[in-house]
């Protein structure tokens, strides 16, 4: 039993890491644009910032050899890296021709992405209520996010939201893939992952010529501790998400990080000023009862998978019994 506890104590864990790493990261990658000016730049100094960091903890663990004995799983690794630039670019073109608001709502839509992929490509069972707790969180996200539909519109270049979020389904899928199937290890896809985007986002910072204007900028300290701050963070997703990734169903986890913008926002309330009404308080209670379901769904599951391979091993036992017994009066 105790076993077991601390194994649910170091899953919860592991799920509120991710969920307070990608909190970080979304805060100090607004920063990071607001300050350089250039999603590319931005991007580049913060995935530099967590190379720092994931080779120190690589180097740390033991596992830094091993990023480059790889061999033909590494091509799959470059893919995820691939996929991971292409989300962050997408993403940045739909915001910079698009609405925040139709943005945030389309980008959610790797939810969904995920159940049906979940569903139809992989097989996976969800029962009525999975679906009904998904678009419940989902609901409860854009009371929390405070979103004016009137505003809202669709246009061609909200498609990039839509490919942001095939992207981020895609990518959580192949690297599930690449752990279940590869035996890669996680915090080495993470390395790779992260060195992939640092490399495409230097390159296209170079050919959209931020590097002039980042030479002009005056940083100050709390800066830099802050672009640091955004490089931890970066760590710790690729910490924290991919073993959620090994752990758990992708559209689980996807679900899970419909905690972030609840998280967000509250830091948003407690520090930056920001209101706090009662139509973010329903969005709140309303994640919080989706999560809830989830959660109670998965041990139901758990125990009727106890029970049926208990049955089995009871059946197991009776037949082989009854063979034994069988056997006896043969030879009587």
């Amino acid at each position: 039993m105790t076993g077991s506890r601390a194994a649910a104590a170091a899953d919860i864990g592991c799920i509120a890491g991710m969920i307070v790493a990608w909190t970080a990261y979304y805060l100090a990658s607004d920063m990071a644009v607001e300050l350089t000016g250039s999603a590319f730049a931005a991007g580049m100094l913060l995935r530099a910032g967590a190379l720092v960091f994931l080779t120190v903890y690589m180097l740390a663990r033991g596992k830094f050899a091993a990023v480059f004995r790889q061999g033909k799983t590494a091509l799959v690794l470059l893919v995820i890296g691939v996929l991971g630039y292409l989300l962050d670019t997408f993403a940045n073109l739909g915001f910079r021709y698009g609405s925040v608001g139709t943005g945030t709502v389309l980008l959610k839509t790797d939810i969904l992405m995920a159940n049906v992929a979940a569903a139809l490509l992989f097989r996976e069972k969800l029962y009525a209520s999975d679906w009904l707790a998904t678009a419940v969180m989902l609901a409860g996200v854009i009371m929390v996010l405070d979103i004016d539909f009137s505003a809202a519109s669709f246009n061609w270049y909200d498609l990039f939201f839509i490919a942001s979020a095939a992207a981020v389904t895609a990518n959580a899928f192949v690297i599930k893939g690449a752990q279940d199937k590869l035996g890669a290890d996680s915090d080495v896809i993470g390395y790779y992952n992260n060195f992939v985007v640092l490399v495409l986002f230097t390159v296209s910072a170079l050919a959209a010529g931020d590097f002039p204007r980042l030479k002009e900028l005056e940083f100050e300290t709390w800066h830099i501790f802050a672009l640091l701050g955004g490089g931890l963070g970066q760590t710790l997703i690729y910490v924290f998400y991919y073993r959620n990734l090994r752990r758990h169903a992708v559209w689980v986890v996807k679900l899970y990080l419909l905690f972030v913008p609840v998280l967000t926002s509250a830091v948003g309330v407690l520090f930056m000023d920001e209101p706090f009404g009662a139509v973010k308080a329903g969005g709140i209670v309303l994640v919080l009862g989706g999560a809830a379901a989830i959660a109670l769904r998965g041990k139901i599951n758990i125990k009727k998978k106890i029970r049926e391979r208990w049955g089995d091993l009871e059946y197991s036992r009776d037949a082989d019994r009854g063979g034994k017994h069988a056997a006896s009066e043969t030879r009587r």
